[in-house]
C-alpha cells in the first residue's frame, strides 16, 4: 500500500514531467518550423500565415532568433484566457464551450466542499484511532489515518460524515440544475441565431417500403407530397457505392502525384520529369511522369463513369434510406417528431445530422439488422469488461506490494528497496493502467460504429458511454475490489467469514491512494502531455520531409486533432465519480481533483483556440449524460457510505442516509423532464418564430436551391480536393497550359429538374461507401481539354462540395 513517501515520490515524478512538458512546449511552440503544429486552427481559418516567409535569413526560418520571446514564454496562459465564452462559440462551435464549461463545474462543486472537508473531516478522523489497533491483522499506511477507516465502529462522529454528505448533494444538485439551465439556454440561443442549415430542414427517413413497380425515390416522392403536401420540398435518395469510392480514393493519390510531377517542372522547366512504372518506382519503364499520370487519370475517369452508370442502374444498390427536405423548419420538426405510418416500422423519420456529421457508412446497414447488431455488440461489451479484470488485477498487484509479500515472501528483497518500493507503489500502478486503457476507446467506437448509428456524434455518445461503463465497473469498482482482495489476502485467508464484511468497510477508503496516483498520472503529466503534441509533432516533420508534395499535402499533415469526446468526457466522469465518492470518505483526494480540473481547463482552453478543428456541431448534445452520469455519481457515493456505516455498525446514524436516494433520484427526473426535450427535439415554437424572421427578411428565399444538394455524398467532393494551392500557383499553370491541365473552379446552381445527366450523374442521390469523409475545406478541379470528361466543384456554404460529368 502507497505511503505518504510514496505519493511523495508519485507527486515528484508527475509535477517534474509535467514541469518538463510545459517548458518544452513553450520553447518549441515559438519556433517558425513547429508553428503548423500549435497553431493549426488559425491556418485553416486564413488567419494566420507562417513566420518563415516574413524571416529572409536561413536559420531564421527554423529557430526563433528574437531572444525577448523566451523571457515571456509563459505566456500562453493568459493568452487562453483573453478569447470570452461567446467568442470560443464563434471561433470552434457551441460543443467545445460547454465542454470546457464541464471543468468550471467541476471546480465549482469541489473547490468549496474541498475547504469543508479538510476542515471538518481530516481532523474527526484523524482524532480516532481504530487503525493503529487493526494495523496487525490489516496492511494500513498513515495516509490511510486521514480517511473514515480510522473512526471507530459505532462513534458519534459518523454524524460529520453524514452532515457533510448532505451538504455537498445539496450543493452539487445546486450546481448541476444552474449548468443543466445554462447549457440549455446557450444551446436554444445557438440555434436560434444560427445562419441557415440543411439539418434544420431535412429529416432522415430509414426503413422505406418496397412497393412494387416503383423506385424508392418515386415512393419517397409520392408518399410526403401526399402526407406533407404543404411543407415537402424535395428528397436526395441514397446508394451503395463502395466500389466506386475505392475507385476514388485511387483516383485521389494518382492526382498528388501529378501535382507534384506539374510543381517540380515548374521549378524546373528545363528538366522534364521521369518515373518507373514498376513497384514504388524502383523498377520498370522510364516514362515522362506527368504524360504517365495523365493518362493513368483519364483511365480513371472513364471507369469512374462506367461504375456511376452500374450504381445508378442497379437497384439491388439503391438503399430504403431518403434525406427529406422541407420549405420550413416547422415542417421538418413536425416530420421527425410524428409517426409517418400506420405501420411504426415503416417510414421511421429523426432529424437529419449537419451534413460532416453524417456517418455514410453506416445508412448502407438493413434497419432489421441493427437490433441484432445491438445485441451482439452488448454481449461483447459484457465480455470484454471481464476481459480486462485480469490486467486491473495485476495494476493492483503492483499497488499493494505489503499483501504480495506476506503470501509470496521471496519477493521481498526486490521491493524492500526504498526507491523501488516507492516508485512501484506511487507511480506505476497509475501509468500501468494508463496504458491498459490506451487502445480501449477506440475498440469502443469500431463496437458503436458496428452497431450501425448513422452520425459521428452519436457514434462517439455511444462509445463514451461504453467507455464510463466500463471505467466504472473495471477501473474503480475493480480497482476497489481486486486492490481490497490483494491487500487484505491475509487477512482473509485467516479469519472467519463474518468478519470479512468489516475488512472490506475498513480497506475501501484506503484505495484513495491508488486513485491518487491515477489522477497524478493521468491528470497531471497526461494533460501536460496533451498541450504538448509530441506525436503529431513529429508525424509533421516526418510527413513535411518525405511525403508533403504540394501545399495541399502539408495542410493535411498538420493534423489539428479534435476534442475527442469519447474518452475525454468519460475519463472527466471518473474523476467527478471519484471526487463525489470520497468527498465524505478520503477527503485528501480532493486538493489533487481540483489541481486537475483547473489544469485541464486551462489547457483544453488554449488546444480549442489554437489547435482543434472539430468534426461536427451537435450544439451540447452530450451534456444530459454528463448531468445524469453526475448523478449516479452521487448515488453510488450515498449507497457506499450507507454500506461503510453499517459495516462500522453504525446503526443509529446509517437510517439518516437513506432519504438522500430518493431526493436526488426526484432531483434528477424533475431535471429530465425540465431540461432533456430540448436536447431531443427542435421545439416548434422556435422553429415556427424562425421561420416567420425568415420569411419577413427574405420574402423571395428559393430555399430548393440551397437544399438541393446540401447532402451530397462526400466521395462527389473534389477527389479529396487536393489541389487547394491554385491560389498560390495558377498564374504558373498558366503559364504551362501546354504541360498542364486548366484549372478553375465552376460555380453553378443545381438543377432540379432532372435526377440523372446524360451519363448518369444523381442530383438527388447519395452515395454510400466504407471509408471516412474527408476533411479538408477547400476545392479545385482540373478540366483535361484531352479528354471528353469535364469536372466542376462547386462550394456548398457549409463546406460540402461535389463534381460532376457533363
Amino acid at each position: 500500500m502507497a505511503t505518504l513517501q510514496d505519493i511523495g515520490v508519485s507527486a515528484l515524478f508527475n509535477l517534474f514531467g509535467a514541469f518538463l512538458f510545459l517548458i518544452a512546449f513553450a520553447v518549441l511552440r515559438i519556433q517558425p518550423i513547429n508553428d503548423r503544429v500549435y497553431f493549426p486552427k488559425w491556418y485553416l481559418t486564413g488567419e494566420r500565415n507562417s513566420p518563415r516567409r516574413s524571416d529572409r535569413t536561413l536559420v531564421g526560418k527554423f529557430v526563433n532568433l528574437n531572444y525577448k520571446t523566451y523571457f515571456t514564454f509563459l505566456n500562453w496562459m493568459p493568452q487562453a484566457m483573453k478569447m470570452s465564452e461567446s467568442e470560443i462559440i464563434r471561433h470552434a462551435g457551441l460543443d467545445s464551450a460547454i465542454f470546457l464549461r464541464i471543468y468550471t463545474l467541476g471546480l465549482k462543486i469541489f473547490a468549496p466542499v474541498m475547504v469543508l472537508a479538510l476542515v471538518v473531516l481530516v481532523p474527526v478522523n484523524v482524532s480516532s484511532g481504530t487503525l493503529f489497533f487493526l494495523k496487525k491483522e490489516l496492511v494500513v499506511s498513515n495516509i490511510d489515518k486521514l480517511s473514515i477507516s480510522n473512526v471507530q465502529p459505532k462513534s458519534s462522529k459518523f454524524f460529520f460524515h453524514i452532515g457533510v454528505e448532505y451538504i455537498f448533494t445539496f450543493w452539487a444538485c445546486f450546481m448541476l440544475y444552474r449548468e443543466y439551465n445554462n447549457v440549455a439556454i446557450m444551446r436554444l440561443q445557438y440555434l436560434a441565431s444560427q445562419r441557415r442549415r440543411p439539418e434544420q430542414f431535412t429529416v432522415v427517413v430509414r426503413n422505406v417500403p418496397d412497393m412494387p413497380g416503383h423506385s424508392v425515390p418515386d415512393t419517397v416522392d409520392q408518399f410526403f407530397k401526399t402526407n406533407h403536401p404543404e411543407h415537402y420540398l424535395c428528397h436526395q435518395a441514397v446508394y451503395n457505392a463502395n466500389t466506386y469510392a475505392k475507385l476514388v480514393k485511387q483516383r485521389a493519390k494518382l492526382q498528388r502525384w501529378f501535382d507534384y510531377y506539374v510543381l517540380k517542372h515548374q521549378r524546373n522547366p528545363h528538366k522534364m520529369p521521369t518515373c518507373r512504372t514498376g513497384f514504388l518506382g524502383l523498377w520498370g519503364k522510364m516514362v515522362d511522369s506527368i504524360e504517365y499520370y495523365k493518362q493513368q487519370i483519364k483511365e480513371f475517369d472513364h471507369n469512374m463513369s462506367l461504375e456511376r452508370q452500374k450504381v445508378l442502374k442497379d437497384s439491388k444498390l439503391m438503399l430504403p434510406v431518403a434525406f427529406v427536405s422541407f420549405d420550413s423548419r416547422w415542417g421538418a420538426a413536425v416530420c421527425a417528431q410524428t409517426q409517418q405510418s400506420k405501420n411504426p416500422t415503416l417510414w421511421l423519420t429523426s432529424s437529419a445530422p449537419e451534413p460532416r456529421d453524417i456517418y455514410w457508412q453506416n445508412l448502407a446497414i438493413p434497419f432489421i439488422s441493427l437490433t441484432i447488431r445491438k445485441l451482439v455488440i452488448g454481449v461483447s461489451v459484457f465480455a470484454l469488461v471481464f476481459f480486462y479484470m485480469i490486467p486491473i488485477a495485476f495494476v493492483q498487484s503492483l499497488a499493494n506490494l505489503e499483501g504480495l509479500e506476506r503470501v509470496a515472501p521471496f519477493l521481498r528483497p526486490v521491493t524492500r528497496l526504498d526507491f523501488i518500493k516507492s516508485f512501484l507503489q506511487g507511480f506505476l500502478p497509475g501509468l500501468a493502467l494508463k496504458i491498459f486503457l490506451w487502445i480501449l476507446p477506440s475498440v469502443l467506437l469500431i463496437m458503436s460504429k458496428i452497431e450501425g448509428y448513422i452520425a459521428l456524434s452519436t457514434l462517439e455518445r455511444r462509445a463514451a458511454a461504453k467507455y464510463y461503463y466500463f471505467m466504472l465497473v473495471n477501473v474503480f469498482l475493480g480497482s476497489i475490489i481486486a486492490g481490497t482482495a490483494f491487500e487484505q489476502l491475509h487477512s482473509f485467508l485467516h479469519q472467519s467469514p463474518t468478519q470479512i464484511p468489516r475488512t472490506i468497510g475498513v480497506s475501501i477508503p484506503m484505495k484513495a491512494t491508488f486513485f491518487i496516483t491515477y489522477i497524478m498520472v493521468d491528470g497531471w503529466a497526461g494533460i501536460a502531455g496533451e498541450i504538448l503534441r509530441l506525436k503529431p509533432l513529429v508525424i509533421f516533420h516526418l510527413k513535411n520531409m518525405f511525403l508533403v508534395k504540394t501545399e495541399e499535402d502539408r495542410v493535411r499533415a498538420m493534423d489539428p486533432g479534435f476534442v475527442d469526446f469519447k474518452e475525454t468526457i468519460p475519463s472527466l466522469q471518473l474523476y467527478f465519480l471519484l471526487g463525489i465518492v470520497y468527498t465524505a470518505v478520503t477527503p485528501i483526494l480532493l486538493p489533487f481533483i481540483c489541481i486537475f480540473f483547473a489544469f485541464a481547463y486551462f489547457v483544453y482552453r488554449h488546444q480549442i483556440i489554437n489547435v482543434y478543428n472539430q468534426q461536427y456541431e451537435s450544439c451540447g448534445a452530450f451534456w444530459p449524460h454528463v448531468h445524469g452520469r453526475i448523478i449516479a455519481s452521487l448515488l453510488i457515493s450515498q449507497l457506499l457510505l450507507m454500506g461503510l456505516l453499517a459495516s462500522k455498525k453504525a446503526a443509529d446514524s446509517t437510517p439518516l442516509l437513506i432519504i438522500l436516494p430518493i431526493l436526488t433520484l426526484s432531483f434528477h427526473k424533475y431535471c429530465k423532464h425540465r431540461f432533456e426535450p430540448a436536447f431531443r427535439q427542435y421545439p416548434l415554437e422556435e422553429a415556427m418564430a424562425k421561420d416567420k424572421l425568415e420569411k419577413e427578411t427574405e420574402p423571395e428565399l428559393n430555399m430548393k436551391a440551397d437544399l438541393a444538394d446540401a447532402y451530397l455524398h462526400p466521395i462527389f467532393h473534389s477527389f479529396e480536393k487536393e489541389v487547394e494551392l491554385s491560389s498560390s500557383s495558377s498564374s504558373e499553370k498558366e503559364t504551362h497550359q501546354e504541360e498542364t491541365p486548366e484549372v478553375r473552379v465552376d460555380k453553378h446552381e443545381t438543377q432540379s429538374s432532372s435526377p440523372v445527366t446524360e451519363l448518369g450523374t444523381p442530383t438527388h442521390h447519395h452515395y454510400v461507401y466504407n471509408s471516412t469523409s474527408p476533411s479538408s475545406h477547400y476545392t479545385s478541379a482540373y478540366e483535361q481539354s484531352s479528354s471528353q470528361y469535364e469536372y466542376h466543384y462547386n462550394t456548398h456554404q457549409y463546406e460540402e462540395h461535389e463534381y460532376r460529368y457533363n
